[in-house]
């Protein structure tokens, strides 16, 4: 009876596959395929903050990166630039901070516009490595991380916010866009990223 039960499931299993080929591998295509965005912490804009907020938000950030980095994930670096205002590029205005754990092999974004999106090659470089979850950090919360939320929304792209990985030049703006926003503590993206197969 077991031996019947059990050949009866398989059937029934099989049957469902080759009935649904589709859902099935619609299925495996929903896996999530994460990547960290580091936006705009650079030296010009660094000082906007205060200190309290730069230490600490500095800190997550390069706690996100490590996360990142033990999971086999990758990371892409964003930078600002206004051609008439700068900072312009290989300025040390420009860069980050050397205390942030970026690589040279980390892919890179030159933006002129609020969006990391508008105008660049992110959602190219994003859908050529098969990526479909975004997770955001740096600043500023109320702008440049902000805009380069909803464009990823509107690419229909998988998108959230690390919190305590966030600035802006008023810590209760910053608090103000994780309570509203899709957003994620270190902790859950550290169990998240764990059992994320790649």
């Amino acid at each position: 009876m077991k031996k019947l039960s059990f050949l009866m499931l398989v059937i029934l299993m099989t049957n469902f596959i080759l009935a649904n080929p589709q859902q099935v591998e619609e299925k495996e295509q929903k896996r999530m395929k994460p990547v960290l965005l580091v936006i705009d912490i650079q030296n010009k804009y660094i000082p906007y903050m205060s200190e309290e907020d730069r230490k600490f938000g500095l800190e997550m950030i390069n706690y996100a990166i490590m996360l990142f980095r033990q999971n086999g994930f990758p990371i892409i670096r964003v930078y600002h630039t206004d051609p008439e205002w700068g900072p312009k590029p290989d300025t040390e205005d420009f860069e980050f901070p050397k205390t942030v754990a970026i690589k040279d092999e980390d892919a890179k974004i030159i933006k002129n516009y609020a969006s990391a999106f508008k105008n660049t090659e992110l959602e190219k470089l994003i859908r050529e490595q098969g990526h479909n979850t975004l997770f955001l950090c740096g600043l500023s919360a109320v702008d440049c991380v902000l805009a380069t939320y909803h464009g990823a929304q509107d690419l229909d792209l998988n998108v959230f916010m690390v919190k305590d990985a966030l600035l802006s030049h008023n810590s209760t703006y910053t608090d103000f866009v994780e309570e509203i926003f899709d957003t994620v503590s270190l902790t859950t993206l550290k169990v998240m990223l764990e059992y994320t197969q790649k």
